[in-house]
């Protein structure tokens, strides 16, 4: 099980504490945000080797700027957006690691692939030399039973392997529904609100 802490508002202080606790993964939601997080951070643990994880939403011709910093981008919706990923990722010279953003109530406002187009998805990405298809990412819609939610995600996953197997990780669950997540498969929960509270560890 992968702890994912969501670092999104807080500085890099804050993750510098978490890094020295452990934790070794940490997500953010805004490329700007992130880019000069990531750099901070740097500055302060140099020997320290987190990988960053994209969760927000991608514009596309933001891609080279979201691959110059994240380990992997958990966001991946559309073959569009796969595109420009891929073409940045060919510019840095290493592949990337991608989630594909499954959209369980099909809701196009709330971002994320509809299950009927899931294995397209999945299809492209997986042919791409530049992108490494390792899993699946979902929020449990809000009008949504948790773990009615979880457990039909934990369906389309199970079909999704049959034809990628090395698509092992499942990240879905936060910290109000993770048990339920992880009741239903979840491999990797993203943890923000019970992690760092609401307010900041330290002072910027």
């Amino acid at each position: 099980m992968e702890l994912l802490a969501v670092t999104k508002t807080f500085p890099a202080s804050d993750v510098a504490l978490l890094s020295d606790l452990g934790l070794s993964a940490f997500a953010e939601n805004r490329d700007q945000e992130a880019s000069g997080k990531t750099a901070e951070f740097a500055e302060a643990r140099p020997d320290a080797r987190p990988s960053w994880h994209m969760v927000g939403n991608v514009q596309r011709n933001k891609a080279r700027s979201v691959v110059s910093w994240a380990d992997r981008v958990d966001t991946v919706d559309s073959v569009r957006l796969a595109d420009a990923l891929a073409k940045a990722a060919a510019q840095r010279g290493r592949p990337l690691d991608v989630l594909l953003q499954a959209s369980i109530d099909g809701d196009p406002a709330r971002g994320g692939c509809p299950l009927p187009e899931l294995a397209a998805l999945a299809d492209h990405v997986a042919g791409s030399g530049e992108l490494r298809l390792v899993g699946v990412m979902a929020v449990a819609p809000r009008e949504m039973n948790p773990a009615r939610a979880f457990s039909v995600l934990a369906d389309e996953v199970y079909r999704l392997r049959r034809d990628h197997p090395a698509a092992t990780v499942v990240s879905a669950g936060m910290s109000g529904d993770l048990e339920d997540a992880i009741a239903h498969g979840s491999t990797c929960v993203r943890v923000g609100t019970a992690l760092l509270g609401g307010r900041r560890l330290a002072s910027p």
